[in-house]
């Protein structure tokens, strides 16, 4: 059974960019632009205090990224219940409320997929197959590009937006994300005690949100510093996420994802 709780407030995302670099030697420059059709963006909303969100992480765990953008957001309302998840942050519960208030749902739950701002129920492989079919029929309304770059010792990732078209600008929103793979937690309290936990495409920052300007493009980069390695990230299995969403919609304009390289 899913874990359901009632949405009491409806919070907008507020989050500040972090300047960040990392200790990890780097030794190659990275680059992904989108293409031609658009990405389809998944998100999956999950806790490790929640008995019925393993499947759900396993599931995620096992998408490729390319013809899809998956994320994992950790929220942080079945924290009370006797463990605290540690990829969890009040951030992302809010950021699942707002999807709820977008599409007129009274309540939020975990485990729950979103794609590209609606809710994706009875998530499997055909489904998802045909959602990404559906997709790259879509021709794309805004290009993205991420580079990550290493110079004088630190790395500096690039990102950039362009609407094709002057109306796609309208309340677009930028959004940078940093995520983790291979993250593996021993739980010892709440639901899932005693069990292994892994998970995948853990959100760990979200960097948000940012208008696209009056002439359809978006810049930024953001500068990574070894502050970072005693947060316990790992540089390797790191890697950069972008999309552009409808602030008033929730629709999902185009994302795209960049895996790190290795040194």
């Amino acid at each position: 059974m899913e874990n359901v709780v009632p949405i009491l407030t409806k919070t907008c995302i507020a989050t500040n960019l972090i300047l960040c670099a990392f200790q990890h030697a780097y030794a190659a420059e990275c680059s992904a632009k989108s293409g031609a059709q658009t990405v389809p963006w998944l998100e999956l909303y999950t806790s490790e205090g929640c008995s019925s969100c393993p499947p759900a992480d396993k599931w995620m765990s096992n998408i490729k990224a390319g013809n899809i953008t998956p994320l994992a957001f950790h929220v942080d309302y079945w924290d009370y219940i006797g463990w605290k998840d540690k990829y969890s942050k009040a951030e992302y519960s809010n950021r699942q409320r707002k999807i709820a208030a977008f599409v007129g749902a009274g309540f939020v739950y975990t485990p729950q997929f979103v794609m590209n701002g609606r809710y994706f129920k009875g998530w499997d492989n055909s489904r998802l197959n045909q959602s990404i079919e559906a997709n790259q029929k879509l021709a794309s309304r805004v290009n993205l590009s991420l580079d990550a770059v290493q110079e004088n010792g630190k790395i500096t990732l690039q990102t950039s937006a362009q609407a094709v078209k002057l109306a796609d600008t309208k309340n677009a929103d930028v959004f940078v994300v940093l995520y983790e793979n291979k993250l593996v937690s021993k739980v010892n309290a709440g639901e899932n005690s005693g069990r292994e936990l892994k998970h995948d495409y853990v959100v760990r920052e979200f960097f948000s949100a940012y208008p696209i300007n009056n002439q359809n493009e978006f810049t930024k980069n953001f500068t990574l510093n070894p502050e970072w390695a005693k947060r316990g990230y790992k540089f390797e299995n790191m890697g950069t996420v972008m999309f552009v969403q409808n602030s008033q919609t929730g629709e999902v304009l185009q994302s795209k994802a960049l895996k790190f390289c290795d040194s």
